[in-house]
C-alpha cells in the first residue's frame, strides 16, 4: 500500500512539474493544472498522507505548485487537511519565504487546534528571521514557548540575537527569561549580542545579575568575548566610567577581559579628552589584561555573519581593526565582503587594514566589494581598490583581470575598462570571450554602438570567436533601437557558425520583428526554434503571442495558434490571445478564432473556458470577457 501511495504521489508531482512548464511564469498554479489532476483520476484516492507526500518532498521548491495543490485538495468532497499536510506545506512556503501565505495559512492552524510538529515552528522561525520578520518570529515562538526545548537552543539563540538585534528589547528579554525558565542553553552569539544591546541602556547591576544566571552552570560562554561586548555596549553609550568599573566585576566573575576591553574602554576616554582615566585604564590593561585569542573572535564574527547580524559584525570588526589587534585574512575576506553591502566606507578601511598588511582579498572578496561598490554607486572607490591592487601586482592571470573588466563595465567605465582589455594584450595573454562580453554590454548599456561593433570586428580578428552571451547582447541591441536587419544577420551568422540560439536569442529577434511588421520573417525564425527544440518553442510561443499582439497583428496571433501543433500550443497561449483581443475590443476576431479551436480540439476550448472565468476577477475588460464565454456557451449548446 505504501509503494502504491508513493508511486502515485510521484506520477501527481510529475504531472504538475511538467504540465507547468507552459504556464507563464513556468511553476506557477493555474487553473489549467486543475484540468491534469482531473485527467490523472487521483480525486478517490486523495488522502492526507498522499497529499503530504506530493508536497514533500516532490513539490517542496515549488511553493506555487505545492500551495495550488494544497488548496485545490481543500476543494474536493470529503476532504480536509490535518497535521501531515499543514506541517508539509508551510515547509514548503517556509523554504520559500512566502510569508502573507503562512500568516494565512496559520489562521487556519489555530482556527482547526492543529498541532504541529516542533521541526515545522522551527523552520517557520528561521524562515521568518532570515526575512527580516523578527516580530512575527517572536509571534510563533510564544505559541508553542512551554515546549522550547523541542525547538532546540541554536534556533532560540538566533531568535535571541535577531530581537534584540532589531530593537524588540522587550520580546528578546523574555526570550531570554523563556530560555532560563526551560533550561534552554545559551550560546555566546545569543547571549553575548544580547548583553551587547542591553547595556547599552541598562543597568549594570541587572547586566551583572543576568550574567551570573547565566553564567551558573553554563561553561559554553566565552566570557573574554562576552566581556568585551559589555563594555563596548557601555561605551557606546558613552558610559566609559561605569565601563571601567565593570572591568573589575567582570574579571571577579570568571570573564577575564583582554587587551581588546581594556582598549575600548581607554578610547572612550581618550574621546572624552580624559587623559587621567585613559592613563589609568592603559596601566590596568598592562597589569591585569590577557592577549586576546584571534581564533575566539574569529568564531564569533563567522557566527555573526551567518545569523546575519551584519551590523554587529562590523562593529566587532572596527574594535579589532581599530585597536590592530590580530585578525586572520579569513576574517577579513568575510567582513570586507558582507560589509561592503551596509557600509561600503568601513569595507574599504578593512580592505585598507588589509592591504597596508601586504595581506590581500581573495577574488571571491574582490568580487562581492566590487558588487556592492557598484550597487552603490561608488565607483571613485571602485577604481582606488583596483589601482591599490595592481599596484601591488594582484592581478596575475586572465580570471583576476576578468573581474575588473568585469566591474569596471559595470560601472560604467568602459574607457578605463578597454584600457585593462589592451593591457592583457601586452601581458600576451589575450582577451577571453568574458572581457569582450563584459565592454560590448556596456557599450550597448550607454548607446556606444560604433564601439561595439569595433570590439565586435576585434574580437574575430584576433581569434576570439562569439558566444551565445556576445550574440544576445548585440541582437538584444539592434532589435531594441530598430536595427533589425542587423539583428537578423547577426542571428543567422550565428547560425552558420555553430552557435545554437536559446529563448533570449528568439524572443528579442521576435519583439524586433514584430515591432517592424516582418511577420513573415518573425514566422521564419519560430518555424526554427520548432525545428532546433519543441520544448524552447513551447516556452516563447506565449511571449511570440504578446508581441503580435501588443503590435496589433492579432490576426497573425490567431493564425499562428491555429497552425501550431497540439505539442506545441497550449491553452495558455489562447487565453492570451483572447485577453489581448477582448482589452482591444476586437471581439468579433476573438469569436473567430474561438470557433475554430472549436474544430480543431473541443477539449481545448473547455479549458480555456475555465481559465477565461478565473481571469474574470483580474481582467480590466470583464464585459468582453463576458462575451466570448457566452459565445463558448452557445457554441457548445450547439455542437450538442
Amino acid at each position: 500500500m505504501k509503494r502504491c501511495a508513493t508511486e502515485l504521489a510521484t506520477r501527481i508531482s510529475r504531472a504538475l512539474i511538467s504540465a507547468s512548464n507552459y504556464t507563464k511564469p513556468t511553476r506557477t498554479w493555474t487553473s489549467s493544472l486543475e484540468q491534469t489532476l482531473h485527467q490523472l483520476g487521483c480525486r478517490d484516492s486523495l488522502t492526507q498522507p498522499l497529499v503530504a507526500r506530493v508536497i514533500d518532498p516532490f513539490l517542496l521548491t515549488h511553493h506555487s505548485l505545492a500551495l495550488g495543490f494544497f488548496n485545490w485538495a481543500s476543494q474536493q468532497p470529503g476532504f480536509s487537511h490535518n497535521s501531515l499536510t499543514y506541517q508539509s506545506i508551510l515547509k514548503s512556503l517556509s523554504l520559500s519565504r512566502q510569508f502573507n501565505a503562512i500568516d494565512t495559512l496559520f489562521k487556519q492552524v489555530r482556527a482547526h487546534n492543529i498541532n504541529l510538529s516542533s521541526s515545522v515552528y522551527a523552520s517557520l522561525i528561521a524562515s521568518l528571521i532570515v526575512g527580516k520578520k523578527t516580530q512575527n518570529a517572536f509571534l510563533v515562538f510564544s505559541e508553542v514557548s512551554s515546549v522550547i526545548q523541542e525547538l532546540g537552543p541554536e534556533i532560540c539563540n538566533s531568535l535571541l540575537a535577531a530581537l534584540v538585534s532589531d530593537g524588540y528589547f522587550e520580546y528578546a528579554g523574555k526570550v531570554f527569561e523563556e530560555m532560563l525558565l526551560r533550561g534552554v542553553s545559551l550560546s555566546t552569539l545569543g547571549f553575548g549580542v544580547f548583553m551587547w544591546r542591553f547595556s547599552r541602556n541598562g543597568e549594570v547591576g541587572r547586566v551583572l545579575s543576568m550574567l551570573d544566571e547565566v553564567r551558573r552552570g553554563n561553561l559554553e560562554i566565552n566570557g573574554s568575548v562576552i566581556a568585551v561586548l559589555i563594555v563596548h555596549g557601555l561605551c557606546q553609550a558613552s558610559r566609559a566610567s561605569e565601563a571601567y568599573w565593570v572591568l573589575d566585576e567582570l574579571r571577579g566573575r570568571g570573564c577575564k577581559p583582554d587587551f581588546m576591553a581594556y582598549w575600548i574602554v581607554a578610547e572612550e576616554f581618550r574621546a572624552m579628552g580624559n587623559v587621567p582615566d585613559t592613563e589609568k585604564v592603559l596601566k590596568k590593561k598592562r597589569k591585569l589584561g590577557v592577549a586576546p585569542r584571534a581564533h575566539d573572535y574569529r568564531e564569533f564574527i563567522f557566527a555573526l555573519v551567518s545569523e546575519r547580524r551584519i551590523c554587529e559584525a562590523k562593529e566587532l570588526g572596527e574594535v579589532i581593526v581599530g585597536g590592530r589587534f590580530p585578525i586572520e585574512d579569513d576574517v577579513l575576506n568575510v567582513l570586507i565582503g558582507s560589509v561592503s553591502a551596509i557600509d561600503t566606507a568601513c569595507a574599504i578601511n578593512f580592505f585598507k587594514f588589509m592591504v597596508g598588511k601586504e595581506r590581500f582579498p581573495t577574488l571571491l572578496t574582490l568580487s562581492n566589494l566590487s558588487r556592492n561598490l557598484c550597487k552603490h554607486g561608488k565607483t571613485d572607490d571602485l577604481l582606488e581598490v583596483f589601482l591599490v591592487l595592481s599596484s601591488h601586482d594582484y592581478f596575475k592571470d586572465l580570471e583576476s583581470y576578468n573581474v575588473m573588466v568585469s566591474f569596471l563595465c559595470k560601472a560604467g567605465r568602459v574607457k578605463e575598462a578597454y584600457g585593462v582589455l589592451q593591457e592583457i594584450k601586452k601581458k600576451g595573454w589575450g582577451p577571453d570571450v568574458s572581457s569582450y562580453n563584459s565592454l560590448m554590454e556596456a557599450c550597448c548599456r550607454e548607446d556606444l554602438l560604433r564601439p561595439a561593433k569595433r570590439l565586435w570586428d576585434e574580437m574575430f580578428a584576433s581569434g576570439c570567436g562569439g558566444n551565445l552571451k556576445t550574440y544576445n547582447i548585440l541582437i538584444q541591441k539592434f532589435s531594441e533601437i530598430g536595427q533589425i536587419e542587423e539583428a537578423q544577420r547577426l542571428f543567422y551568422h550565428m547560425l552558420e557558425k555553430g552557435v545554437v540560439p536559446d529563448a533570449t536569442t528568439y524572443r528579442s529577434l521576435l519583439r524586433g520583428l514584430c515591432q517592424e511588421t516582418k511577420l513573415e520573417a518573425a514566422f521564419e525564425v519560430f518555424d526554427k526554434s520548432v525545428k532546433q527544440d519543441i520544448v524552447l518553442a513551447q516556452t516563447i510561443l506565449n511571449t511570440f503571442i504578446l508581441y503580435l499582439c501588443k503590435e496589433g497583428h492579432f490576426l497573425a496571433a490567431s493564425k499562428l495558434l491555429c497552425s501550431v501543433t497540439c505539442d506545441i500550443g497550449h491553452s495558455d497561449s489562447h487565453v492570451i490571445l483572447l485577453k489581448c483581443l477582448a482589452d482591444s475590443r476586437e471581439v468579433p476576431i476573438a469569436i473567430e478564432h474561438i470557433e475554430q479551436v472549436r474544430k480543431d480540439s473541443p477539449s481545448t476550448l473547455q479549458v480555456i473556458c475555465t481559465e477565461l472565468l478565473a481571469s474574470l476577477s483580474s481582467c480590466s475588460k470583464s464585459e468582453a470577457i463576458l462575451q466570448l464565454l457566452q459565445a463558448i456557451h452557445e457554441m457548445s449548446n450547439f455542437q450538442q
